[in-house]
């Protein structure tokens, strides 16, 4: 397969090396969550690097109406990250073949002919942990010029912001792996083990044990006081002289004492699990101002992930891009927005009973009226790390666009189940005329309402099997 991929960048070089020779206006289009954000920024960054006429710009997702817009924009060449998987007939059909796929997510075997599919999968590497989109925009824009390997670091947060630290102790495997190193070695990126504490560089330690929302900790995530009082209580020295102390200041010992404090917090049966979580393998960008909150890669992929769900995407693409001057405060403002919003719906969520129907396996959780469609991947994800659904699966739904309901849905820490989410939600989708697809612990999909019962039954049918649903049905 090593043969099919180095073909595949080879073809990604020539045919962009072609647009920019010929001074033909290029367009990025990336999703506008944080690894669609890295991608996007990757690709844009190298394109300008090497001359190219283009345009970068975010969706919400992909759709044959984008694509009717392609074909009638001024730009003559289409690059699409984080998206796009299961529509190469409609790009073929609109845009010939001016247009290239880079993406990570599990497409249809049709597409595997596709040499404008520049996708994981077709190479026999797992695109749900072993790269992210940004992983695949660094391998392109590698084969564009070499000088962009120091793109690196930008694809080691996106695979953050993917939660593809799926290893041990939170480490990653395959390309990822890789790209790290590569990271690592440009002197880009810090590899530590240590307590996962939000921002361990820069935040006041009940700020920082606050923050922190995987796990999400009933009675600690959010709620600061808690937090302060847990910390006094354990005997940790939180100040030094009138400043702040920060996670990575606290000793082994009080490491210790903080998280058996923690483990007060979370039922016994899960409480093994929660500790494991919150040791792992940290990530810290040595390019960062130490006083920075980019310094620590987790929250930096937070905050990308925040400026694309509250609809500033573009404030993170310019950071992507090097601005560290007026958007990095716009940055860390979106970030405070962006964590109160979570807070409210969350606690909406508990309060309001009637929203969730836990079938066990399985949580369904109606968020219409309440959670808008660009957040549900957020919520949905901070759902399914909270220890009360340990070992379920998340399907969270709300109202999209254009008399739409849009799902998302999630495997929680601790979930055992073998259904793969991206091919459920893509078969249940496609029996109702929808649109779906993802990843095996992660996916979402698009219906319209008058055919959401159907779409539901299909997804009770299913869910709780050992195996996916067969598509070829």
């Amino acid at each position: 397969m090593a043969n099919k991929l180095d073909g595949a960048l080879s073809y990604f070089h020539d045919r962009v090396s072609d647009c920019i020779k010929t001074n033909k206006n290029i367009s990025v289009i990336t999703h506008l969550d944080c690894d669609g954000i890295t991608s996007g920024s990757i690709v844009t960054r190298s394109l300008i690097r090497a001359g190219a006429r283009c345009t970068v710009r975010t969706v919400n997702d992909f759709n044959k109406n984008l694509i009717e817009k392609m074909k009638s924009d001024s730009r003559e060449f289409h690059i699409i990250t984080d998206l796009g998987g299961g529509f190469a007939k409609d790009l073929d059909s609109e845009l010939n073949d001016n247009w290239i796929v880079v993406d990570h997510h599990q497409i249809p075997k049709e597409e595997f002919d596709n040499e404008r599919v520049i996708n994981a999968w077709k190479f026999d590497i797992d695109g749900g942990v072993e790269i992210s989109a940004g992983g695949m925009a660094y391998l392109v824009s590698q084969a564009l010029h070499k000088e962009n390997t120091d793109l690196a670091w930008i694809a080691v947060v996106s695979a953050l912001g993917d939660r593809q630290d799926q290893g041990e102790k939170k480490s990653f495997s395959g390309i990822n792996l890789e790209i790290v190193s590569t990271a690592k070695k440009n002197g880009q990126v810090e590899i530590d083990l240590d307590i996962l504490l939000v921002g361990r560089e820069t935040r006041p330690l009940p700020d920082a044990l606050a923050f922190t929302s995987h796990p999400f900790i009933e009675g600690l995530t959010w709620n600061r006081d808690a937090c302060l009082a847990l910390l006094n209580s354990s005997g940790i020295k939180l100040k030094d002289g009138s400043r702040w102390r920060v996670p990575a200041e606290l000793t082994e010992d009080e490491k210790r004492s903080l998280l058996e404090a923690i483990s007060k917090f979370t039922s016994s049966k899960n409480a093994t699990q929660i500790m494991d979580e919150l040791v792992g393998y940290t990530y810290t960008l040595s390019g960062e101002d130490k006083r920075s909150f980019l310094r620590d890669a987790r929250e930096f992929s937070t905050m990308l992930n925040s400026c694309g769900r509250i609809r500033k995407a573009g404030i993170g693409i310019a950071i992507c891009l090097g601005d560290r001057t007026k958007m990095l405060e716009e940055g860390e403002n979106i970030l405070l927005e962006y964590r109160t919003l979570l807070r409210n719906y969350m606690n909406a969520l508990a309060s309001e009973r009637w929203r969730v129907v836990d079938n066990g396996q399985y949580l369904m959780v109606n968020g219409e009226g309440l959670v808008p469609e660009n957040m549900t991947g957020a919520v949905s994800s901070l759902l399914g790390g909270s220890q009360k659904n340990t070992g379920k699966i998340i399907i969270l739904r709300t109202n999209g666009e254009d008399g739409t309901i849009k799902f998302s849905s999630r495997k929680s820490t601790g979930c055992k189940s073998e259904v793969n989410l991206g091919l459920l939600m893509r078969a249940c989708a496609a029996k109702v005329s929808g649109a779906g697809g993802g990843h095996g612990a992660a996916a979402g999909a698009r219906i319209t309402k008058d055919k959401l019962d159907e779409f539901l039954d299909c997804l009770e049918e299913n869910v709780s099997r050992l195996q996916s649903p067969d598509l070829s049905k």
